[in-house]
């Protein structure tokens, strides 16, 4: 019986060798950390307005939603959120689930009938990944941002329904997918696209509306955008817009929803009131690009290899999963947190410090943030800065 239990552990000793152990560290409400690694891009998680809604709610409400939306999960407070994102992001609907992960795996899953060929972009994450899995569709994984490859998936399959999957800003690297030429080669050949909208929305597009908008493409009957709730808006869950047709769809099948208890009321109403300051937060989203390029001319002057943002993620190349683990628990033991990526989170084995910019971290904090990650960096990690050039400065900017 206890064989399977000695299988793990030889299984977590191979990981500990190639530097992949992953840990839990707790931290306390109001830690001094100086945060590089949360996803609190317009620091609205601790706005006064926001848990002041979220404290109004959770009297009224109580702690959790006691049910699942369909129900008794469904209060006031889930359904003037879903009208504000469905309103912002310019869609006929939108359809709260409480993670960000859920709305994914339902999305995906609601956009595939039979025979339909789903196209999905290398570098995607983990839950569009799983997403196609769990479907049960024919998956072709294309090459990133490779505009040709998606159009000869699609030339491929003649006649069947298919879907472009892809991020909008791509979660390892902050890189802006190609949207615009997406969706022209996706209605060429008959195809729907489904973009998730996580680490743009609140970040680019006009009034933060995300990436999809940024393209011009709010409210096109062939895009589905997915997002979570949890980064520029600082809560928690996630959100499934686009044709009211379906949204109707996933409330009478998706399973993530159906089958789940629904987001905290007193969450959804943080949200809601996170939702209406980003939509009028111009100042903090130039700010954030400010701070983006900051962080790429410093850490490039250093001889560290930079993905130059689209929006407000900033990789730095690792020289290996071992070097990447002891950078970061340097940069943590001098009082900042920054992200640590290694295969297999990672789309191309490369291992990387991922920076997640945020408004809400007090100027002087931020760049002494950056001259801890310089002078902490491992000697092997420093040569002629590779910088990738931005799909568009001008998305940085909005």
């Amino acid at each position: 019986m206890a064989d399977w239990l000695a299988a793990l552990d030889r299984r977590a000793e191979l990981r500990a060798r190639a530097g992949l152990t992953r840990t839990l560290r707790p931290r306390a409400a109001g830690d001094a950390v100086v945060d590089l690694a949360g996803n609190d891009y317009l620091g609205l998680a601790t706005h006064p307005e926001v848990t002041a809604a979220a404290a109004r709610a959770l009297s009224g409400y109580g702690l959790g939603a006691t049910g699942s939306r369909l129900v008794r999960g469904s209060t006031d407070a889930h359904h003037a959120l879903e009208d504000t994102l469905a309103d912002w992001l310019g869609t006929d609907r939108a359809l709260v689930f409480s993670s960000g992960y859920l709305a994914n795996l339902a999305a995906v899953r609601g956009v595939v009938q039979p025979r339909t060929l789903l196209v999905s972009d290398a570098h995607n994450h983990a839950s569009l990944i799983d997403g196609c899995r769990i479907s049960g569709a024919e998956t072709v994984v294309t090459p990133h941002a490779d505009i040709d490859a998606v159009a000869a998936a699609l030339a491929a399959a003649p006649g069947r329904p298919a879907v472009v999957v892809t991020e909008s800003v791509f979660s390892v690297d902050g890189d802006l997918a190609p949207l615009a030429a997406l969706h022209a080669v996706a209605r060429r050949h008959g195809a729907l696209l489904l973009v998730d909208d996580a680490h743009a929305l609140g970040v680019t597009g006009p009034a933060g509306a995300g990436g999809v908008a940024a393209a011009g493409l709010s409210g096109e009957p062939d895009v589905v955008v997915t997002a979570t709730l949890s980064k520029a808006l600082g809560g928690a869950g996630g959100v499934v817009a686009g044709p009211a047709e379906f949204v109707r769809h996933l409330v009478e099948t998706g399973r993530t929803f159906i089958f789940d208890t629904a987001l905290p009321p007193a969450v959804a109403a943080g949200v809601a009131a996170a939702a209406r300051l980003a939509r009028a937060g111009d100042d903090l989203r130039a700010e954030l690009a400010d701070r983006a390029a900051l962080a790429v001319r410093r850490l490039g002057a250093a001889g560290l290899t930079v993905s130059a943002p689209d929006a407000a993620v900033v990789s730095v190349t690792a020289p290996s999963p071992e070097a990447a683990t002891a950078w970061a628990a340097d940069c943590r033991d001098r009082g900042v947190a920054v992200g640590c990526f290694r295969p297999p989170s990672t789309p191309d084995s490369r291992s990387r410090l991922r920076l997640t910019i945020s408004a809400g971290v007090a100027r002087a904090d931020y760049e002494r943030a950056l001259d801890v990650i310089v002078e902490c960096a491992p000697v092997s990690a420093r040569s002629e800065p590779v910088l990738r050039a931005p799909q568009s400065r001008t998305e940085v900017a909005r």
